[in-house]
């Protein structure tokens, strides 16, 4: 039975957290950036956000637990445009600058005024069920392979797949909703490594050198990112003697 208790820094962090710890890593604007005048890197992420838009107000649509869901999904299309529009021509406004936890925190509000609590429940179900009837091929083929080190990028290649699956994204929204899932074919086909941020190989090495007494780790709250991604991590740090401690996290 966890207890509560008072909330401290975590004793590891070098300096403290207010004055290193940055949630959104993209430099999004300068100081030297007129603060009035959204900049090129923002205006794309608003892009991205007003081209989701429509997959979005389907899903509101098709919400059953929501009264007028239709009607409401167009109000709800209507005033995050507006707000993003808004972010366009002042990026001070609605909290602003922007950033995508900005953008994200803006468009749940929007939704959860209109009454909308989760109107990806219904494709998380099916995800879920389907990353589920997976799980125990995956499991399998990481325990087949003996190297340490061969089975620790196995794992981190499960994890960065399961994250492709972000149904925020207009485009993978669209693919899931015409192919469904194919797990393995998306660890076959990352990317070459070096990836654009690569440390895998010093993690391999301390990996291979050392079991953690205890691991946090936070995660999204369904779907292929934690059943086939982060489970089997977890599982294999477990077998190592690792204490592990997965929590569940949403972006409000």
């Amino acid at each position: 039975m966890e207890s509560s208790s008072p909330s401290v820094p975590f004793p590891l962090l070098q300096a403290p957290v207010e004055s290193t710890y940055r949630a959104c890593t993209i430099p999004y604007r300068f100081p030297s950036d007129n603060p009035r005048k959204a900049t090129p890197v923002e205006i794309q992420w608003i892009d991205l956000f007003l081209n989701s838009v429509p997959s979005f107000k389907q899903r509101a649509e098709n919400d059953p637990t929501v009264p007028d869901a239709p009607a409401k999904a167009e109000k709800f299309a209507q005033r995050y445009t507006s707000m993003l529009e808004e972010l366009k021509k002042n990026p001070e406004s609605h909290g602003g600058p922007p950033d995508c936890i900005l953008l994200c925190r803006l468009r749940e509000l929007v939704l959860r005024e209109l009454g909308f609590r989760d109107i990806f429940k219904k494709v998380k179900d099916e995800e879920n069920a389907k990353a589920m009837s997976l799980f125990e091929g995956v499991i399998k083929r990481n325990d087949e392979i003996e190297d340490d080190g061969k089975r620790i990028e196995n794992l981190v290649r499960g994890i960065l797949a399961g994250n492709i699956f972000d149904l925020g994204s207009a485009q993978l929204a669209e693919v899931f909703a015409k192919d469904g899932m194919s797990f393995l074919a998306s660890c076959q086909n990352l990317v070459s490594r070096p990836w654009v941020i690569d440390d895998l190989d010093a993690f391999k090495s301390k990996w291979t050198k050392k079991s953690w007494e205890k691991a946090v780790i936070f995660v999204d709250n369904s779907g292929a990112d934690i059943i086939l991604g982060i489970l089997p991590f977890a599982r294999e740090l477990l077998r190592r003697g690792t204490k592990v401690h997965i929590n569940p996290f949403m972006l409000l």
